[in-house]
């Protein structure tokens, strides 16, 4: 399977300073990944305009941005910006951008976007939960004038990705599936949470219990994700890879290992025949997670 690996060093001057969310997760990712470079197809990402942000974000929360990137303001207590955050949140995006291209150009059938910041708390009006721009959200409408019209969006981040799902809730042309520790930020995705209008039944959330481990995320993934995905029919499937549900996480009280990472991995891409882009969310024991985007790579390639 040719899979593209998409990243920039721009995301390593998003500067946060003593904050879990720190440039070390990818320097770590990228050491860790080093073994299989020879059988990626590496990639840049490119910037991307202000009339791509605003498929999903308003004109206001742009601005926004630039003013905190261009001051060094903060967004909230957890939610920072410096000098380059604008650039390589632009860039985040971005890799998403190059991602669709590919995939359409027939280059590669899969790719993982290594970025920061992260995106899926990202709500079209509103920075948070370490998100400026919502990448996966913003790639879920490329694809879609790329002629991807069904797109399913998973994910496995340990916090709610209520950015998201804000997105599509109204929307029956994205599906969003997400299992999510209960009791966790940002408190959103009850199981209740199915969507509105014609969105009603194309969002579904899972919770799992703190203290949970593989065989109770897995037991989602292997045995609910699968009718969610044989009745939408997905053209193309997001998937927003939040390493944070890992046992060694200092975020979170989930208890899944590397071997069950690599199992859901194995799950989510069995689902069906349809090109897969990943991309980076949570995760904060920087050794861990570049093992887990290892295990991750590993399975993609298959």
């Amino acid at each position: 399977m040719k899979v593209a690996y998409i990243t920039d060093d721009i995301y390593l001057k998003h500067d946060t300073g003593a904050h879990p969310e720190s440039k070390e997760r990818l320097i770590a990712i990228n050491r860790a990944i080093e073994p299989l470079r020879h059988q990626l197809i590496e990639k840049e990402p490119v910037w991307v305009s202000k009339e791509i942000l605003q498929s999903v974000h308003s004109a206001e929360h742009i601005e926004k941005i630039i003013e905190s990137s261009e001051f060094g303001l903060p967004i909230d207590t957890d939610t920072l910006c410096s000098k380059d955050s604008y650039k390589a949140a632009t860039k985040a995006v971005g890799a998403g951008i190059v991602a669709i291209d590919g995939i359409k150009a027939g280059e590669f059938e899969r790719a993982f976007c290594a970025v920061r910041p992260p995106g899926h708390h990202a709500t079209p009006t509103q920075a948070m939960g370490f998100c400026l721009f919502n990448n996966i959200a913003i790639t879920a409408k490329y694809a879609q004038s790329k002629g991807y019209e069904k797109v399913m969006i998973i994910d496995f981040d340990v916090h709610h990705g209520n950015g998201t799902q804000e997105t599509f809730y109204a929307d029956n042309t994205v599906f969003y599936f997400s299992s999510h520790q209960a009791f966790a930020y940002p408190g959103t995705g009850m199981e209740k949470e199915k969507g509105v209008g014609k969105g009603a039944g194309y969002t579904a959330n899972f919770l799992v219990m703190p203290d949970s481990g593989d065989h109770e995320v897995l037991d989602i993934y292997e045995n609910d994700l699968p009718s969610y995905v044989d009745h939408f029919k997905p053209d193309i499937i997001l998937v927003s890879a939040g390493y944070d549900l890992h046992e060694s996480d200092p975020l979170a009280q989930l208890n899944v290992t590397t071997e069950g990472v690599r199992k859901l991995v194995r799950l989510i891409l069995d689902q069906a025949d349809v090109p897969y882009v990943f991309f980076l969310e949570g995760g904060y024991d920087v050794e861990a997670l570049g093992q887990n985007v290892k295990v991750t790579l590993e399975e993609m390639l298959k």
